[in-house]
């Protein structure tokens, strides 16, 4: 997933004893209800993108249909891929390709403990690819760690 990505990071949080480790509940309560903040971001995005012909979130989440196994989404995010401890989500556009996991993991410095996870790869497919990871790298990054703190402060109920 992240060989010759323009961008890759990843985010992990404690996952508290009692928590469920279903993926895609934990992508859920990540991805819907995000911080008023972020949701204006998103909304700034899409005026400035529209006109390059760029998909939109509405255009994203409207993709969606649940009785598709092979087209459901969380929010605006495609589900490619889930397995019993992540959940594989993204979306191609002509600018570019992302994808982005919720894992679950050991806890390495807490033995009997878990981690959430999550990580990007975006691939760029032309300069504005590139140039839109450029503009909107700082704020992928705000985005990524408000929402692991905020499910997390949410104790990951949606």
């Amino acid at each position: 997933m992240f060989v010759g990505a323009d961008l890759a990071d990843c985010y992990a949080i404690g996952l508290p004893a009692g928590v469920g480790g279903d993926p895609e509940h934990l992508a859920r309560v990540l991805f819907t209800g995000q911080a008023g903040w972020a949701r204006s971001l998103l909304k700034l995005r899409d005026l400035l993108v529209r006109p390059f012909g760029l998909k939109t979130s509405d255009r994203m989440a409207a993709a969606g249909d649940p009785a598709d196994p092979g087209n459901r989404r969380i929010g605006i995010f495609r589900i490619y891929e889930t397995r019993p401890d992540e959940i594989i989500l993204g979306e191609d556009d002509r600018h570019l390709d992302f994808r982005l996991t919720v894992r679950l993991a050991p806890d390495p410095d807490r033995p009997g403990e878990r981690l959430v996870m999550t990580a990007t790869a975006v691939r760029c497919h032309n300069g504005l690819g590139r140039l839109y990871i450029t503009l909107i790298r700082p704020f992928h990054v705000a985005v990524a760690r408000s929402g692991l703190a905020r499910a997390a402060r949410a104790g990951w109920q949606a």
